[in-house]
């Protein structure tokens, strides 16, 4: 891989749950633990899991919109990682977010000439309001909406459209990085694929790179150059697409991947149920966290001793049996 755009290193988020009276701390969630990975640019790393394994969380601290509460973000060879402020507000245009729901992310009272040209002043990107208008009309244009859309609120779109507005708005900085929180989740399947095409071609025309965030499975694997699987706040693979799609390693991946519907009827595959639900972040298991409902895990190894990642050919696993 090129020069890594963002690197990310044992990057650890702890959120207080609970507290004294007095304001001390007497409960915490482990959401993200201690993770590395690197985006480089022009790519796309997808990143996947079950619903609260902090894979949302990772993508905010990211672009620094959560602190860390450990490791380090950098970003082009700065670490971010000390910065506030004006300090950080450089990097602010040159790293932006979609939402997973667009009409959360709008104001409701602003236009889309408002909710566009906004960023534009902020950054000073602009100098009078016949530039922001002209501005504003080719980032519809980009986006695949027409310019008499620019005088419309939010409710007065579809939710496929509002999507497509809220990516106007991360574009308007002209960032180099796009985290993709969840960009589809919110839409109708027959919606999803115009948005997904849309970022890909918006990826090869501006070369983006993107941090990809998604529990849907077959979205991912379209996108992505590189995927990352994460369960209970850490990655315990991370491998090239195709070869993770075609020959995961870790126990909790095949299991994910055995549950991706099958388009042919005729074809058949095994599904991989895993028992009992994910353990609870405020109190994770000792040893390897997926070992309570892995189906090859070893009493006295996985249950004592936590794996690290490990290459095994293209990929890295945190699996002390991935072979």
């Amino acid at each position: 891989m090129s020069e890594a755009l963002l690197s990310l290193k044992s990057l650890g988020k702890t959120f207080v749950t609970k507290r004294t009276f007095l304001g001390r701390a007497l409960a915490t969630v482990r959401a993200v633990d201690g993770v590395d990975l690197e985006v480089a640019r022009g790519e796309t790393l997808g990143l996947v899991g079950e619903s609260g394994c902090g894979k949302s969380t990772l993508g905010r601290m990211a672009i620094r919109l959560l602190d860390p509460t450990e490791g380090s973000v950098r970003y082009d060879g700065t670490d971010l990682t000390p910065l506030s402020g004006a300090a950080l507000r450089p990097f602010r245009r040159r790293m932006q977010i979609v939402f997973q729901d667009p009409m959360s992310a709008l104001n409701p009272r602003m236009t889309v000439r408002e909710a566009l040209g906004e960023p534009l002043r902020i950054h000073r990107l602009v100098t009078s309001a016949s530039e922001e208008a002209a501005k504003v009309d080719a980032l519809l244009d980009q986006v695949g909406l027409r310019k008499e859309h620019a005088t419309r609120y939010p409710h007065e779109f579809s939710g496929g459209q509002r999507q497509r507005i809220v990516i106007a708005r991360a574009l308007s900085v002209g960032p180099e990085l796009v985290v993709c929180d969840e960009p589809v989740a919110a839409l109708d399947v027959s919606i999803q694929a115009q948005v997904v095409n849309l970022l890909r071609d918006l990826q090869d025309a501006l070369g983006l790179a993107y941090l990809f965030v998604a529990h849907d499975l077959s979205v991912v694997r379209f996108m992505s150059q590189r995927v990352a699987v994460m369960y209970l706040g850490r990655v315990v693979e991370i491998a090239p697409s195709a070869e993770l799609y075609e020959m995961p390693r870790h126990p909790y991946t095949k299991a994910l991947l055995s549950a991706i519907p099958v388009p042919d009827p005729k074809q058949k595959r095994t599904r991989l149920v895993l028992a009992g639900e994910p353990p609870s972040p405020t109190n994770p298991p000792r040893g390897c966290a997926f070992h309570p409902r892995c189906p090859i895990a070893q009493k006295g190894l996985c249950d004592v001793e936590r794996p690290e990642l490990r290459e095994i050919g293209a990929a890295r696993v945190a699996c002390h049996l991935a072979e």
